[in-house]
């Protein structure tokens, strides 16, 4: 496919805002995770818990899509100067020739929840919300689609993809279809997930929570840690002689396998990397760096170390950054993105934090050192999602 210029690029999540807190942290080998402290009764469990969302209101102006979501996302568009790129990218094609793609897992659910703790009887008697939370925008799943556009004054196509983990990684893939049919000329992607009951103890639920700080690829790994973030990108079309990072290819497959686990021969984890190396016309062996869904569950991770190890080299340096951030869910993909941009602008590979002891059932990618000052041409990460929603993408330097 014709490769897309990056021209902006940002993540906040419990590391920090913007995308030097992110580096700084990977380098230092500081996480960001810390015991759970959120909601009323909170789950025995470790979080990557983004601060400062309690206190910073969305303004006056967008008041009415006001809540915990929505504020991260405006939190994550204000950093590393990304609003300048999207106005510049708004004056250049004009407002409707810029699309806003974004992901997330489940949007503002937490003000429904909280919605739904405060019913208070209407004039007939009916239990209804609160007169604060009667905002009906807030309690949809298009709730951040909906506020980015408003508050960034896009006007092209807009839209929210909620494919679970994998969302914010399949926005890179909407957005290069809407540009290559000549729908836009340019896009905004990202994604925001934040904490909420729903969340925290639905995948409890499932069995998937470990009370200590998740160890992906570890031999005693036993669940995940939940967290919280966003991020956004923008992408246009490559002006003559410029340099800089890309967006080279994407793979997207559906094996509607299980509701909440894997293909057991990570089938749907396969085609979707297979594909994202066709379509950046690149060879396995190209890849210096990927970035691995590796949520630290046993399933999980023993599924697609076996799928990168039967399609890539031994010298392939591999690693999950949730150690780090938690699993963000929606937001996971642009997160994820955001760190395989760093490591080839930067040159620093993370390895894997708080992981000791290597799986003997996964392949020599898997790493648990960082590498500094790596000279890589092509990065890419993986993002699975429930139901089977699998995502790959490609990013590499002019």
């Amino acid at each position: 496919m014709p490769a897309l210029a990056i021209t902006s690029w940002t993540a906040t999540t419990a590391l920090g805002r913007g995308r030097e807190a992110q580096f700084e942290a990977l380098g230092a080998r500081r996480g960001g995770l810390r015991p759970n402290d959120f909601g009323p009764d909170p789950l025995p469990a470790w979080i990557g818990r983004v601060d400062g969302l309690e206190d910073e209101a969305l303004p006056p102006a967008f008041a009415q899509w006001d809540c915990r979501n929505n504020r991260l996302a405006w939190m994550a568009l204000r950093c590393d100067g990304l609003l300048d790129v999207v106005a510049a990218a708004r004056a250049r094609h004009g407002a409707e020739r810029v699309a806003v793609v974004v992901g997330t897992s489940t949007s503002s659910i937490g003000a429904s929840e909280e919605a739904y703790t405060r019913l208070e009887p209407g004039a007939d008697g009916t239990p209804g919300f609160p007169a604060d939370l009667a905002r009906p925008i807030v309690h949809t799943p298009h709730s951040l689609g909906d506020f980015v556009q408003a508050a960034t004054g896009l006007r092209g196509p807009c839209a929210t993809v909620a494919t679970a983990c994998s969302s914010s990684a399949k926005v890179f893939a909407q957005a290069a279809r809407l540009i290559h049919a000549g729908l836009a000329d340019a896009a905004l992607v990202g994604g925001v997930d934040t904490l909420c009951g729903s969340v925290l103890f639905g995948f409890n639920a499932l069995g998937l929570v470990s009370a200590r700080p998740c160890r992906p690829f570890d031999r005693d790994r036993d669940g995940l840690s939940l967290g919280e973030a966003g991020g956004f990108a923008v992408l246009e079309r490559i002006a003559p002689g410029s340099r800089g990072l890309r967006l080279c290819g994407y793979g997207e497959s559906s094996d509607a396998h299980h509701m909440s686990a894997p293909h057991p021969e990570g089938l749907g984890a396969t085609l979707a990397m297979r594909d994202a190396l066709a379509r950046a016309g690149i060879r396995a062996a190209d890849v210096g760096y990927l970035n691995l869904h590796g949520t630290s569950t046993p399933a999980n991770d023993t599924v697609e170390a076996a799928a990168v190890a039967a399609l890539f080299p031994d010298t392939l340096h591999a690693s999950s950054t949730k150690g780090w951030t938690g699993h963000t869910l929606g937001a996971a993909g642009i997160v994820e993105s955001v760190i395989a941009l760093l490591a080839l602008e930067r040159g620093l590979l993370p390895g894997i934090l708080h992981s000791t002891t290597p799986d003997t059932a996964c392949g020599p990618q898997i790493r648990f050192d960082n590498v500094e000052g790596a000279d890589i041409r092509y990065a890419m990460n993986n993002s699975f999602g429930f139901g089977g929603n699998n995502a790959s993408l490609v990013f590499g330097r002019a």
